[in-house]
């Protein structure tokens, strides 16, 4: 009798550990999708500076000019970082040719057949940035995002 309470209180941690670990990420995905729109939203705000700055004195030193690129910039790969550490959680990456998400598992993209990269491939610092660049491709902002679910 007792080795079935203990069997029983075995499946039950294991499930309660289960179900922590499920609530633990819900919770990080979370964090993350909402620093994810911070930046998106601080971008834009750099952005109409950008013009403003340009519209009332297109002679403006292009030193500040760079200094708000190079805020973009940094805002951008922080981003990028972010959205990888989503997919980490959810266990899928994304393809760099056609933007599908794909089990993290595989080697090869199924929607387009190119080739994933390696996590030792990417390094924080090498990766180029985003060939989907909706912020100055498109003419609405944030465009990839209405097709991706984070």
């Amino acid at each position: 009798m007792a080795n079935i309470f203990e069997s029983i209180g075995g499946v039950f941690n294991t499930a309660t550990r289960g179900v922590s670990e499920q609530a633990k990420n819900a919770s990080e995905v979370n964090n993350l999708k909402r620093k994810i729109l911070y930046e998106e939203e601080r971008i834009v705000e750099v952005f109409a500076d950008i013009g403003k700055k340009y519209y009332k004195n297109p002679e403006e030193d292009p030193a500040v000019m760079k200094e708000l690129c190079d805020d973009v910039d940094t805002r951008r790969k922080r981003i990028m970082q972010m959205r990888k550490e989503l997919n980490s959680i959810r266990g899928c990456k994304i393809c760099p040719k056609c933007d599908a998400e794909v089990n993290e598992k595989f080697q090869f993209c199924g929607v387009c057949g190119a080739r994933l990269p390696d996590e030792d491939e990417e390094d924080e610092f090498g990766t180029p940035m985003e060939t989907n660049d909706y912020f100055t491709e498109s003419d609405s902002f944030f465009s990839a995002d209405s097709v991706k679910s984070y």
